[in-house]
């Protein structure tokens, strides 16, 4: 078998990326090599994938300078996660045979296999693994295991563990509580309170320091959130390590913690991939829990019970009480059962 595939998921998040990680896993089993061409964030993060035997990257640039190096590398098959007019061009330009993507678009004719996505005809229970992995059915691949790998390299151990003993930790005894997503520093008005709440309830019931993850740019709503929670500066319960970790030591840092806690967002599905218990919190009534929930060996959803206002997204929301008023008993309950 010497047959080379190219996965396409050049969009979203680094969770949208990540999860379709389980394409390459499923194109395997007719590919005895699967690249990956994505975003150039998104690079860091399919290098710990197991699944995936490189990493290309698309910078955004001259759609054929990026196909001419494509097609330099002879594949012989491309599927599509994240379909757009160039990303359905640039594999059709770089001359690969069978090309797969999402039909019903005006560019859909640039694929030779065209996929109609299940979210479009109304499903909201299919996990978005599963969905995307109609693309690799398409062409006869498939697998049973739907849960995204992610392996920390050994420098990633070694960042994480400088940060605990930094921070005066040892492994398995912390907890990570992610909460933000990526629209929570852009707008300026995310509730502190609720995410206080939940640390200091974490704390309490578990006796371990809660650490706050987060980007660069989530490190004033995290600052907010403790002085919330009412830490004192001398007190080490809960603590901010917002931008203080690459994405792999996070992974590291996850692997190795009691558990994780926090909003839907990549870093929710890097602990999940990781084998961390994994609480995903979705707390928006516009959520869809089980399309995006984590998806591992150990992991929780818990679900909106606030009662947004009519029409409400997360994206235009007025002033995200339901962050304000998330369930902290849920959410520790969840925490527990998994632990347990």
């Amino acid at each position: 078998m010497t047959a080379r595939a190219l996965l396409y998921c050049a969009g979203g998040g680094i969770g949208d990326s990540l999860v379709a990680s389980v394409v390459a896993r499923a194109l395997h089993a007719r590919y005895a090599c699967v690249d990956a061409l994505t975003l150039p964030g998104h690079r860091g993060t399919l290098e710990r994938v197991p699944d995936i035997d490189d990493v290309l990257v698309d910078d955004g640039g001259d759609e054929e300078h990026l196909a001419r190096a494509v097609h330099e590398r002879s594949y012989d098959a491309c599927v599509v996660t994240w379909a757009t007019p160039r990303t359905a061009n640039v594999p059709k330009l770089a001359r690969i045979p069978i090309r797969v993507g999402q039909a019903r678009r005006l560019y859909s004719g640039r694929f030779t296999k065209r996929v109609v996505v299940r979210s479009e005809c109304g499903n909201v229970t299919s996990s978005w693994a599963d969905i995307l992995l109609d693309y690799a059915r398409a062409i006869g691949c498939d697998t049973g295991d739907t849960h995204p790998r992610f392996i920390p390299t050994p420098e990633d151990n070694d960042e994480a563990e400088a940060l605990r003993v930094t921070l005066s930790l040892s492994k398995g005894n912390y907890i990570i509580l992610h909460p933000t997503n990526a629209i929570a520093s852009k707008r300026g008005i995310w509730p502190a309170e609720g995410w206080a709440a939940v640390a200091r309830a974490l704390y309490e019931k578990f006796r371990v320091p809660v650490l706050l993850s987060g980007s660069n740019a989530d490190e004033q709503i995290n600052e907010a959130i403790l002085r919330q929670a009412h830490d004192d500066a001398g007190d080490a319960s809960i603590l901010n390590i917002a931008g203080r970790v690459s994405i792999g030591a996070f992974g590291a840092l996850s692997r190795d913690a009691r558990a994780f806690a926090g909003i839907t967002t990549g870093t929710m599905h890097v602990a999940a991939a990781v084998g961390a218990a994994t609480v995903g919190i979705f707390p928006f009534q516009s959520d869809f829990p089980d399309r995006w929930g984590p998806l591992g060996a150990r992991t929780a959803t818990v679900r909106a019970t606030f009662a947004c206002h009519p029409g409400d997204t997360k994206e235009h929301c007025r002033d995200y009480a339901c962050i304000a008023h998330l369930n902290v008993p849920k959410i520790v309950a969840a925490v527990e059962e998994l632990i347990a």
